[in-house]
């Protein structure tokens, strides 16, 4: 198993990174997140997922080690293959996908190319619980376990709020996130709405 690749960027094109370590290229699917974060011709690391079936051989790349491990939890789920799991994080990043699932918000994993309404209900049901032990990647990676935790305090309440008055989990979990966890959820409301303008 390879664990993590660490050398030069050398191409890339739509979700795929190829990574040239000791002379040898490394093609490795990846996420529109990822791509983000990396600079052609600079020292990159990615830490990988490798899928083996009868088919094919493919290595599976991230930036993050929290990337990695909600890409395994999505790809666990019955009916979700590693496009399907691509396609999830090419929009939304592991603390999105966290707080969709921690919400029951199916209808922004359904954004994610090729994703329909009931793969992601059955997404959001088989990972709901899986959620609870794990934490965001932020302080130090984890490589043992999961690196993703479900939002605590109000912030599933205050995505299920702003849900009714019309707004993704996609368009306020990047500002939810960033906001003290104890505060009521009419504050965090408030906030959220000053941030997006209204």
């Amino acid at each position: 198993m390879i664990y993590s690749l660490k050398g030069t960027l050398v191409h890339t094109e739509q979700n795929l990174a190829v990574v040239e370590c000791g002379g040898v290229g490394y093609g490795c699917r990846t996420t529109l997140n990822t791509l983000k974060d990396l600079k052609l011709n600079t020292e990159v690391k990615l830490y990988t997922y490798m899928s083996v079936r009868e088919d094919a051989v493919e290595l599976f790349g991230f930036s993050t080690v929290s990337e990695l491990n909600t890409y395994k939890l999505l790809i666990n789920v019955n009916g979700v293959g590693p496009k399907a799991g691509i396609s999830i994080l090419s929009i939304l990043s592991p603390e999105q996908v966290a707080v969709a699932v921690s919400s029951g918000d199916f209808k922004t994993i359904t954004q994610a190319n090729g994703i329909g309404p009931k793969m992601a209900q059955r997404i959001v049901l088989e990972l709901k619980d899986k959620f609870k032990s794990i934490e965001f990647e932020g302080n130090a990676e984890t490589t043992d376990g999961i690196a993703v935790k479900a939002p605590t305090g109000n912030i599933p309440a205050a995505v299920q709020a702003l849900a009714v008055l019309g707004f993704s989990s996609a368009e306020v979990t990047p500002i939810l996130t960033k906001l003290d966890p104890s505060l009521s959820v009419e504050q965090m409301i408030g906030a959220t709405l000053k941030k997006l303008g209204r």
